[in-house]
């Protein structure tokens, strides 16, 4: 048997008490993508409680909040992906959720799970860094709210403590005037598999100028990370200009670890494709924010 107990909690306060009464050997699934097959092939410790949590309310809502946009953890990322809502206000997010797996792994898949798993390269959760997201967490002191690239500490390794709290979801803001986003992914074969290499931009533009924006690719280092040294360049200057995006190109390497995977592709194939996604993502966001999309 692969789990002892499969549970329906209907309310955070129950979630997490039983993820105390389990004394870490519980955890929470909503769309279990990759959490059961783990189980099933021997490459997640023991498990004796599963906490099926998509009966919690908090955690299925996908709604406008005032100037923020809030995303259930356990949404199917096939929901948000067509979205009206995250089409317009989180258009990376609505990219990068549909295209992760295929249709059926879609409808199940949550950004929740897509996140706790901590994977370098999730595309939920590198378009999430851009746009700039701050996850919601339970525990049993209440709620409390924490920039998503503190939800990471190693590659698979997330810093959620997984004996009392559930990520509940995530809060964006709404786009503004002059904002604007997009997402793109290199993977092999199209459709299936991990992604090569992604990358998502946010950017925010005042007359024909970048006043703010947010960069982030991966897997490009044990955790996520942003590109400090070119979102600090791109400030004040349009992509249009002569030699920006030149410059950018040459501060991949000071921003991202790029590292050869034999499955997948060298570090040198990495930086390559980056460059080639960064003046896709750059010029894309850059039209979308002059649109107002």
């Amino acid at each position: 048997m692969l789990w002892k107990r499969y549970l329906f909690p209907n309310s955070l306060q129950e979630a997490v008490q039983a993820l105390r009464d389990a004394r870490g050997r519980a955890l929470p699934v909503a769309g279990g993508t990759d959490l059961l097959l783990q189980i099933q092939q021997g490459h997640h410790p023991p498990v004796d409680t599963l906490l099926d949590v998509t009966r919690i309310p908090e955690l299925t809502r996908l709604e406008r909040q005032g100037e923020m946009l809030f995303i259930g953890a356990a949404v199917p990322v096939g929901r948000i992906a067509v979205s009206d809502l995250v089409r317009r206000h989180a258009t990376a997010l609505a990219e990068a959720c549909g295209q992760i797996g295929g249709p059926q792994v879609r409808n199940v898949a949550t950004l929740g799970g897509n996140v706790a798993h901590a994977l370098p390269a999730a595309d939920g959760m590198i378009a999430l860094v851009a746009l700039g997201a701050q996850a919601w967490i339970a525990s049993p002191e209440g709620m409390r709210q924490a920039p998503i690239l503190s939800l990471f500490r190693g590659p698979g390794v997330s810093a959620l403590d997984l004996t009392c709290e559930i990520l509940v979801g995530f809060s964006l803001p709404v786009v503004e005037q002059g904002a604007g986003s997009a997402f793109a992914r290199v993977m092999r074969p199209q459709g299936v598999a991990l992604p090569i290499l992604n990358m998502a931009i946010w950017l925010r533009r005042e007359s024909q100028q970048i006043a703010e924006a947010r960069l982030t690719a991966g897997p490009a280092g044990p955790t996520p990370r942003r590109a400090e040294k070119i979102e600090a360049f791109l400030r004040g200057k349009s992509p249009q200009d002569e030699g920006v995006l030149e410059t950018c190109k040459g501060l991949l390497r000071e921003c991202f670890a790029f590292r050869t995977s034999p499955a997948r592709a060298t570090a040198e194939y990495r930086y390559h494709l980056s460059e080639v996604l960064l003046e896709k993502v750059l010029f894309t966001a850059w039209k979308r924010a002059e649109e107002g999309v």
